[in-house]
């Protein structure tokens, strides 16, 4: 940088360039470098959650645990759907891609908050913060849409019972599920792109644990108004549209349930959508409390609380909520593991 400086102010001062307009071309210069400086940030430092060596390390520990059962019970869930023919509905097509979304949503988040709490090198490369940042907005807006979809299959399974299967077909489902992906990558590409724009000249401290749009905006040294308008745009537009696809679909639901006479058919159509109501409630919550709120009212430590939550605690707990009060699951996991005891019994024999 100080050789290039050099030989263009060499080039400045040679005869090709009028005395009067060298001093005009030296602050031009300047400014240039200068903001070339601002814009070219080397990478950020991610503070975390605690400073405190022994809150780290049961951190560390606790996620870890979490990690290994998300893993574990994301993967399990797509196996045995999978395996099992009689689980090959819609209901089941999206409960895949839900426990898919959830291990990569962990996954992009975890593994780097758990090197950030065992090592003391806190650091991330610029590319690395965007693209963390992308996969992080892409995985969370599919996942939106994704619950929205559960919804409306759940609305036609249980107000339109008779034309299900020519409603829910293949092609439908492969199509909301393609749309869930398409508007994730509108709204993900979209954001980083315009905060990629941002000038970063100030404090490269993230005060946080993985680099979420909020906090990298407040490093940033120019004017954030608009970006931070075609964000809000962008993340409430994708909340607000499929929490309304969700709320008119149970509440339809909810209306065909009371209108159903005998209270064994109101707990088996209750049933069936109880654990992705329970799903939503969990992931929304969090999710609005944490972007849908004035500025006033920022918290860095409930926000770090939320965020913990609805990055590393929901995926594990999807897997468990979908399962334990899924009968068709349970069973299809006993049958799964009784012919796997019996493998390792027949392969044990001819040994």
């Amino acid at each position: 940088m100080v050789s290039t400086r050099l030989q263009c102010m060499k080039v400045i001062q040679c005869h090709l360039v009028p005395a009067e307009l060298q001093g005009e071309l030296h602050f031009s210069f300047y400014i240039f470098l200068n903001r070339r400086n601002s814009t070219n940030v080397p990478g950020f430092i991610l503070v975390g959650l605690t400073d405190s060596v022994e809150t780290q390390l049961v951190l560390s520990v606790l996620f870890l645990l979490i990690y290994l059962i998300t893993v574990l019970g994301n993967a399990g869930m797509i196996l045995i759907i999978c395996l099992d023919p009689q689980l090959h509905t819609p209901m089941y097509f999206f409960l895949t891609h839900l426990s898919f979304l959830d291990l990569s949503y962990s996954s992009v988040i975890t593994p780097k908050t758990l090197q950030n709490l065992l090592t003391s090198t806190k650091s991330i490369s610029f590319l690395s913060c965007f693209t963390q940042m992308f996969f992080f907005i892409l995985l969370a807006a599919t996942e939106c849409f994704l619950l929205s979809s559960m919804a409306y299959d759940r609305y036609v399974a249980i107000c339109n019972p008779l034309r299900y299967p020519v409603i829910m077909s293949t092609g439908m489902c492969c199509t909301l599920l393609a749309s869930c992906y398409v508007i994730g990558f509108v709204d993900s590409i979209m954001s980083v792109i315009f905060m990629s724009r941002l000038h970063f000249c100030k404090s490269n401290i993230i005060q946080h644990f993985f680099c979420d749009s909020s906090p990298i905006l407040a490093l940033s040294c120019s004017d954030t108004f608009e970006v931070e308008i075609i964000i809000f745009i962008f993340a409430g537009s994708t909340i607000v549209l499929s929490l309304i696809n969700i709320s008119g679909s149970y509440m339809s639901i909810l209306s065909t349930i009371l209108k159903i006479n005998s209270t064994a058919g109101k707990k088996k159509a209750f049933s069936t959508c109880a654990s992705h109501l329970l799903g939503v409630i969990i992931f929304y919550s969090t999710t609005i409390f944490a972007y849908l709120k004035p500025k006033s009212s920022y918290s860095l430590g409930k926000d770090q609380v939320a965020s913990v939550f609805y990055t590393i605690v929901i995926p594990m707990l999807n897997p468990l909520i979908y399962s334990l009060r899924n009968k068709e699951v349970k069973n299809a996991a006993a049958t799964f593991l009784q012919k796997r005891e019996g493998c390792r019994q027949l392969i044990s024999q001819r040994c």
